[in-house]
């Protein structure tokens, strides 16, 4: 979804930024070469990383009300099993308002937790297909109860300095590569890429291989 659609109110809208995988696998774009500007865009000013020498880092912004990100995430949990030994996959949950931050803390309570394999989909799960509103901390975190995690150790770790840290940077992270929707996907520090840009998220995760191909040969 591009970040202009965003609203409760038309959250299953269609958007450019993402098809139904189905469709994203008939693309006839996927057999081109990425060409900068079209399918993905080089960034102005590098993000630092923090990955360690050798190691390549890629990541998936995204927001769990998000039915792209939802029809995206099978098939990216998927790719991250399978990713090369180098790459190192963050996932990036987007404030793109005030109303999105309580499932931006939500992954990071799982992942403080190291509950993220658990919970994460989950959560996506719940929003989707059983269409409970999950967007503030108190029902996420009854929600949280009901699938084994304690809501008092929920909101302990949702209220944490670290995990109000980790959204912050996020948010930052957010606004460095630019993002204008979600799903998509940064590379490197260097790169970004989306499906508004490919056409399909299929294509934009090829992209990204291609991306990190080209990272990888430059060392």
């Amino acid at each position: 979804m591009k970040r202009r659609d965003f609203s409760l109110a038309a959250i299953s809208a269609a958007s450019v930024a993402g098809l139904p995988l189905a469709a994203q696998a008939q693309s006839p774009a996927a057999a081109k070469k990425p060409v900068e500007g079209t399918d993905y865009l080089s960034l102005d000013k590098r993000v630092p990383t923090d990955v360690g020498a050798g190691k390549i880092e890629l990541i998936e912004f995204f927001w769990y009300s998000c039915p792209h990100c939802n029809s995206f995430e099978p098939q990216f949990a998927a790719w991250v099993k399978a990713a090369p030994k180098d790459v190192v996959v963050q996932r990036v949950p987007v404030r793109f308002r005030d109303d999105f931050e309580a499932q931006q803390r939500a992954y990071y309570v799982f992942e403080s937790l190291g509950l993220v394999d658990a919970m994460h989909g989950k959560l996506f799960h719940a929003i989707h297909t059983e269409r409970q509103q999950l967007n503030t901390a108190p029902v996420l975190a009854a929600w949280a109860n009901k699938n084994g995690l304690p809501e008092k150790k929920f909101l302990d770790t949702f209220n944490s300095f670290g995990v109000a840290t980790k959204a912050r940077r996020a948010t930052q992270l957010q606004d460095a590569f630019k993002v204008q929707g979600v799903p998509a996907l940064g590379v490197a520090g260097r790169f970004y890429t989306d499906g508004s840009l490919t056409q399909t998220m299929d294509r934009a995760l090829q992209v990204a291989e291609y991306l990190i191909g080209e990272v990888r040969r430059g060392r």
